[in-house]
């Protein structure tokens, strides 16, 4: 039976490296840079435009269907500011060295160019149900690409990733460092993690959207000013960390020098996993806003790219390496006794192991002391991991909805009456039972794995969890570059109508886009 374990967290460990391979951490890096191009570099050119939609009145606006675009915006930052932004801002240093976070930040940049073009493609796409609006991949690939077979490929990767694997992983992290910081029991953390998911996740989008939108901005506000108070105590080093990072990016020392292959891997695959920008979750929320152009959605989630990784990831780097808690890994040697760590870079004081959140702990405990670092970062922590898994939930519940209802009409096409009476029906009763049903099952499975987070490990979960994220950025990355024409007309379109002094208004018939029925209507 163990070597059957063995065999098989191995056999989940290839496949997991075959789908996160160098290729598509190039696939993610080039397309980012093409959009860029193509855009003329939209995410600079208009960044005003996106502080403007975002914290303007078109972003405050109570909406009676749908949700706001500064709620929207909410709920793709509890997405990607998560553990993400603390753990693995912690490894891309203790594994690439300081230059990693330089590329963190190139594809931000470069990310916030395909963040804008999948979630100008989500509200192009979406569809107004019974008064939620649902969009992303799943929809903009069948309707654009005319696939509904990978369009059901994408939905039932996100609904088992994002409702199933992925949960269980942030709630281990909140019980493990709450247990340690706190001395309770993991599984008294886990009843309340899955107890409080219960009551946003019953709520429906209008309260995961009305939770995010507070807690999401605050908690990385909060986080940013304890960087900066720990940042201000060792202000006389911060010019030679930025010095450091710039060095070490472009490998011009020896430590550099000696990993620059990795220092580029690692920042950019910790750069991917943090802002999410081409995986095809964020587009799932951007659907959701009601705006009257999918452009100024697609703006305001390019911003959002920006606060997870220039401001959030960046706030965690500088305190680790300007408080000098952090080790650059050489090897990582697996022994019958346990891993057996060799180091490159060894600084004094800096824990030893392979690099965690004790780099982010021992940071902050350099200004608070160990014991008060431990537990404020375990609170941030809860905070960031907490809002994750509300994102997380949403975005299972979409494509579920989605491969429900396509599954549906597939039973019901070879009997239109039939199909126009169930119609009739829904529209009466604002809803559909069978859906009900499955949302339900879904929102009872998410509660008990995140439960059951606390309880085990998380190892091959979170190895599961990744393969489903990796394969749908596969299948996105492809599809927003086959769509990609009908996003850079709608820009071209937006601007247009700005020129011309009128508010943007979408008409897809003008610009000869086919499948947005929502807009068509």
């Amino acid at each position: 039976m163990e070597t059957i374990g063995r065999w098989l967290t191995e056999a989940i460990g290839t496949v997991n490296n075959w789908v996160w391979s160098p290729v598509l951490v190039a696939l993610c890096l080039l397309a980012g840079l093409y959009f860029s191009l193509r855009t003329r570099f939209v995410q600079v050119r208009r960044f005003g435009e996106m502080f403007r939609l975002l914290f303007g009145s078109a972003g405050k606006d109570k909406k009676k269907t749908g949700i706001s675009s500064f709620q929207a915006f909410a709920m793709a930052l509890s997405g990607r500011v998560g553990t993400g932004n603390i753990v693995g801002v912690a490894t891309a240093i203790g594994f690439g060295g300081p230059g990693a976070i330089v590329w963190m930040w190139v594809i931000a940049f470069f990310g916030a160019g395909s963040a804008f073009v999948e979630a100008t493609l989500a509200q192009i796409y979406k569809e107004n149900h019974y008064g939620q609006f649902r969009g992303g991949p799943a929809y903009y690939i069948e309707k654009g690409l005319h696939s509904p077979f990978f369009g059901a490929v994408f939905a039932v990767l996100a609904a088992v990733a994002c409702g199933i694997f992925l949960p269980p992983v942030q709630c281990n992290g909140i019980a493990l460092s709450c247990a340690r910081s706190f001395g309770v029991e993991t599984w008294v953390i886990g009843v309340i993690v899955a107890s409080l998911i219960g009551l946003v996740i019953i709520g429906g989008v209008k309260r995961i959207a009305n939770v995010a939108q507070v807690v999401a901005p605050f908690m990385a506000a909060i986080y940013i000013i304890l960087a900066i108070v720990v940042l201000i105590v060792h202000w006389q080093v911060v010019p030679g960390v930025f010095m450091q990072m710039l060095r070490g990016a472009v490998g011009v020392n020896e430590v550099g020098g000696a990993l620059l292959g990795s220092t580029i891997a690692w920042g950019v695959k910790r750069g991917i996993y943090s802002n999410e920008a081409g995986q095809g979750t964020g587009p799932i929320v951007a659907a959701a806003a009601k705006v009257s152009h999918p452009v100024k959605q697609g703006l305001v989630q390019a911003f959002s790219v920006y606060i997870d990784t220039l401001l959030v990831c960046t706030a965690t780097a500088l305190m680790i390496l300007a408080c000098k808690t952090y080790n650059i890994i050489d090897a990582v040697v697996q022994t019958p006794t346990g891993a057996m760590v060799s180091y490159l870079q060894q600084n004094p004081g800096a824990p030893e192991g392979e690099p965690g959140v004790f780099y982010t702990t021992g940071a902050l405990g350099t200004v608070v002391g160990p014991r008060a670092g431990d537990m404020v970062i375990s609170i941030a922590l809860f905070f960031f991991a907490f809002t994750t898994i509300m994102a997380y939930y949403y975005y299972a519940e979409t494509n579920l909805v989605y491969l429900f209802n396509r599954w549906r009409r597939r039973i019901y096409k070879k009997h239109p009456e039939r199909l126009a009476e169930l119609d009739r029906a829904d529209e009466v009763f604002g809803d559909d039972k069978g859906e009900k049903v499955i949302v339900w099952l879904l929102r009872v499975g998410t509660i008990t794995a995140v439960f059951c987070g606390s309880l085990v490990g998380s190892g091959i979960v979170w190895t599961l969890g990744d393969i489903g994220v990796g394969a749908m950025a596969w299948i996105n990355i492809i599809a927003i570059l086959l769509l990609s024409p009908k996003a850079l007309a709608s820009l071209k379109d937006y601007e247009k109508q700005e020129k011309q002094g009128i508010e943007p208004c979408f008409k897809p018939e003008k610009l000869d886009i086919k499948g947005a029925e929502f807009w068509e209507r």
